[in-house]
């Protein structure tokens, strides 16, 4: 390690000018240290555009005072930025996540810098982008300038995600641990979803799932299933038992056998231990993992998505509560889009009947200012506590009838009332 130089966050830093469009590194691998020299910056700068996915941890960029200095444009809508998009002191991009490195490449989001947490270098000279390769490949290859957050923490994860030292403008040493999400015990509800799901995985199926009550739950479920495999643009601490018991193995994959592909992931130190050094998991640039043309390669494709609402026509709305920015597009229609075209592949809609506060989530209409993410087109296969509603080749009629019949039962009554005055019958 003698032999490279590291400087402070402050002076790698200082060289950000004002108008400039800084690309922070996102999710477990949030580089906070450097988040927060930069914020020591307010007053000194103006007009600094801030883009990224989701982040995590400490973000001081989206307080109110900041606003003059720094602006937010994300491109995925996360708890730290999300007042401050709802206040107007920011903005969101609705973009499908595959094709986020495209707007990097073609100059309709040039990077001037990106903020990047690595692994410190090995006897080559080379750091990895661990947990988060997604879409920060593209933007390291694409800004102006890199500085990096070198952080031991980070485990080494092979695939794209290598950059040699000599492409690093600065860097800066870091010993934090990195950002963790605990995996909570799933409730009744999401144990139910996660068994209807379970039933509709042959062996043999290749899963798209993320993070989360539901997808924990499914993959709780898989214990008895054989010869799965992983391809995601995420994941959590729930598929560590299953490779290791050898339930996934990716033996019937078509494309890259043998291994788990993904973009990024997110959990608990025993996960991040799990992918550090790991042969058996790829970390790939978001726009091979995310492109539909890859993901049908595999059969019997099983893409797990969540949403917000979904109307008595199939219409899905995961990104927004009426016009208020909760999330963003990310890559639900990608791997919907991939599922449906893959040989025997299932794209599945998993929600709760019902939100925490008992508002219904099956509804006539969505609501007003909601963005659609997955068209009714799109959709096959929605999923609730209450069963499995298949929508791919029904009428209007008959998928409100079918998505009713997995309503809460409370809900059913108005539902029906509303299918019958807007379909007559």
């Amino acid at each position: 390690m003698e032999k490279h130089t590291f400087v402070t966050p402050e002076k790698a830093l200082s060289i950000v000018e004002n108008g400039q469009r800084i690309f922070i590194h996102g999710s477990a691998a949030t580089p906070t240290a450097l988040v927060r020299a930069l914020s020591s910056r307010n007053g000194q700068l103006q007009d600094v555009e801030i883009v990224s996915i989701s982040v995590f941890g400490d973000f001081p960029l989206a307080l109110p005072e900041m606003q003059t200095s720094f602006r937010i444009n994300s491109l995925f809508v996360s708890e730290p930025v999300r007042k401050a998009i709802h206040e107007g002191r920011g903005d969101y991009v609705p973009v499908f996540l595959s094709e986020i490195p495209e707007l990097f490449r073609n100059g309709l989001l040039p990077i001037d810098i990106a903020l990047v947490q690595v692994s410190p270098p090995d006897k080559n000279g080379f750091c990895s982008l661990g947990v988060s390769v997604d879409i920060a490949r593209s933007a390291v290859n694409t800004a102006a300038t890199v500085i990096a957050q070198v952080n031991p923490n980070m485990p080494r994860t092979l695939g794209d995600g290598m950059i040699h030292v000599s492409r690093f403008a600065a860097m800066t040493w870091c010993e934090d641990q990195l950002h963790e999400v605990m995996p909570a015990a799933p409730s009744s509800t999401a144990s139910k979803i996660g068994h209807y799901i379970a039933e509709l995985i042959d062996d043999g199926s290749t899963l798209q799932t993320g993070i989360g009550s539901i997808p924990d739950a499914v993959l709780s479920a898989l214990k008895q299933h054989k010869d799965l495999g992983i391809h995601t643009e995420m994941f959590s601490d729930g598929i560590i038992d299953l490779m290791k018991s050898g339930v996934i193995n990716n033996s019937r994959k078509r494309s890259h056998p043998g291994k788990s592909v993904t973009g990024f992931c997110i959990g608990t130190k025993k996960l991040y231990d799990f992918v550090n050094d790991n042969p058996a998991v790829a970390f790939l640039d978001i726009d091979y993992v995310n492109e539909v043309s890859v993901i049908r390669k595999n059969p019997k494709v099983i893409a797990i998505n969540s949403c917000i609402e979904i109307d008595l026509t199939g219409q899905v709305c995961s990104d927004s509560i009426g016009t208020y920015q909760y999330s963003g597009i990310g890559g639900q229609m990608d791997f919907i889009r991939g599922a449906a075209l893959s040989e025997g592949g299932k794209p599945i809609i998993a929600l709760p009947s019902r939100t925490s506060k008992g508002e219904a989530r099956i509804v006539p209409f969505l609501k007003e200012g909601a963005g659609v993410v997955t068209t009714r087109a799109h959709v096959h296969y929605v999923v609730t506590e209450y069963g499995v509603a298949y929508l791919f080749g029904k009428n209007l009629h008959q998928r409100a009838k079918a998505l009713i019949d997995i309503a809460h039962p409370d809900d059913r009554e108005s539902l029906e009332i509303a299918m019958f005055e807007r379909f007559k019958h």
